[in-house]
């Protein structure tokens, strides 16, 4: 196997020096993830030191390290590990050739992100490299791109914030050819004065385009505008998306079909026809976002438009599974992996079309929307009423002014914990159900998940 990065090559792009010479395969910062060739990053987090993990890091066979004091193995000797691994990310986006995508929003980054990678892969124009979980942040985006080999034909990288300058500052690394912003929403809002300014945050994705590169923007968000005129002074194309048709890719008809939709799509030059696999609105308007950045990036649209049609499901991102109850097969739609007010209510809109006896909304807390946070949880009524909700779970002390709200329109519980949860829903769960998991990530409810589906089929 051809070596990622060998010793002489990783302390040239960081400034370091190199004890004892070594190739690796792969990289990582959590030692728990190294790899037999790998090289381990001790970084200095605000809970532990990487340096206290050299030792198992090289236990699980990692090839070498990077570190800010000496070691016995080997090891590339820096300043600063964090540095350093910016700068490697830095050098790996500087060896390659390949075309990049980085794709930010308040909601669908991640499924954005796996749909773009399938559909660039399906082509077989050369190798595809993605940023792995939600590695999204000051330390995921430049390990993402430091992982990626020199041969890659495709990159696509997910960028996220909750800050103003976090992505200015990212994106400039990643230095797209395509950068995407899926939508605009209230997520962290406990850290902006108003949603304008989260759309100016999101907006500093453009500030690191490749000359003559593309902004892609949703036609549909109120801050369609704001975000164009971000875009305009780095960006030599801007196309939109969205189900109005008046946006440069938009869908002219969306068809529900067992469990997804068959969308036909107007693109630039050419309708495309295909099948969606997921379902709801919110998918709709990703699978546009996906072929925009497909046609901009020089990807094959037939072949996007069959990877749509085959892309799975996302665990804690609307994966489905069958739940065994005393009575017969329930379906769980995890949605647990985070939440905020606009993808609570895209979702509980899944839920409303989603065939069962019986619906059941079990729904986590949002954290960080800040002083409107008790008007943004009492405002989920209207979504949950308009799905048909038969039995909500309300989980966390923030849910308060939402069990207000739908009191004596949809019967529930208010609890305090995922614990607590669980017991409610399996005491009530039945075959034929349909229960929608979802909230942030602080409630803990991918446990519950995981705890529910164990025997998942």
């Amino acid at each position: 196997m051809t070596a990622l990065w060998t010793s002489d090559a990783i302390a040239a792009a960081t400034g370091g020096t190199a004890h004892l010479a070594f190739e690796a395969r792969g990289i990582a910062f959590d030692s728990r993830e190294v790899g037999t060739g790998d090289l381990f990053v001790a970084l200095a987090g605000d809970v532990a030191d990487g340096h206290q993990f050299v030792d198992g890091a090289f236990a699980s066979g990692a090839a070498g390290a990077i570190v800010s004091r000496p070691i016995e193995q080997p090891h590339i000797l820096v300043a600063d590990t964090a540095a350093a691994l910016n700068a490697l990310g830095g050098a790996a986006r500087v060896r390659t050739a390949a075309r990049i995508a980085g794709i930010t929003g308040s909601v669908g980054k991640t499924g954005t992100k796996e749909a773009l990678a399938d559909a660039l892969a399906r082509a077989s124009k050369g190798p595809v490299h993605r940023s792995v979980k939600s590695y999204n942040n000051h330390t995921g985006v430049p390990l993402s791109l430091a992982r990626m080999p020199v041969d890659t034909a495709f990159g696509v990288f997910e960028m996220g914030m909750n800050h103003a300058g976090e992505l200015a500052a990212l994106t400039r690394i990643v230095r797209p050819h395509v950068a995407l912003v899926t939508t605009v929403a209230s997520a962290h809002r406990a850290f902006f004065d108003s949603e304008e300014k989260i759309a100016d945050a999101k907006g500093e994705i453009f500030e690191g385009l490749e000359p003559g590169g593309t902004a892609i923007i949703p036609f549909d968000s109120p801050h369609k505008d704001r975000l164009i005129a971000a875009a305009r002074p780095y960006a030599g194309q801007i196309i939109t998306f969205g189900r109005d048709p008046s946006a440069d890719v938009s869908a002219l008809d969306a068809i529900d079909i067992d469990g997804g939709t068959l969308v036909t799509a107007r693109m630039r030059g050419a309708d495309l026809c295909f099948t969606l696999s997921q379902p709801g609105d919110h998918w709709i308007a990703n699978a546009l976002a996906v072929l925009a950045a497909v046609q901009a990036l020089g990807g094959d649209l037939g072949a996007a438009g069959l990877a749509l049609a085959d892309f799975g499901d996302l665990a804690g991102r609307g994966a489905r599974h069958k739940i065994m109850t005393a009575t017969g097969e329930a379906v769980l739609i995890d949605e647990s992996y985070n939440a905020n007010p606009a993808s609570m209510s895209a979702t509980l809109a899944v839920l409303g079309k989603t065939v069962a006896t019986r619906r059941i909304a079990l729904l986590g807390e949002m954290k960080e929307l800040g002083e409107e946070s008790q008007d943004y949880h009492r405002n989920l009524a209207a979504p949950i009423i308009a799905a048909h909700v038969d039995f909500a779970i309300l989980v966390g002390d923030d849910m308060a002014p939402l069990a207000d709200a739908i009191s004596g329109r949809c019967d529930h519980i208010h609890v305090a914990n995922g614990e607590m949860a669980g017991e409610a829903l399996m005491s009530y769960l039945k075959g034929g159900d349909a229960v929608l998991v979802k909230g942030s990530n602080a409630v803990g409810l991918s446990r519950l998940v995981s705890n529910l589906t164990g025997a998942a089929s």
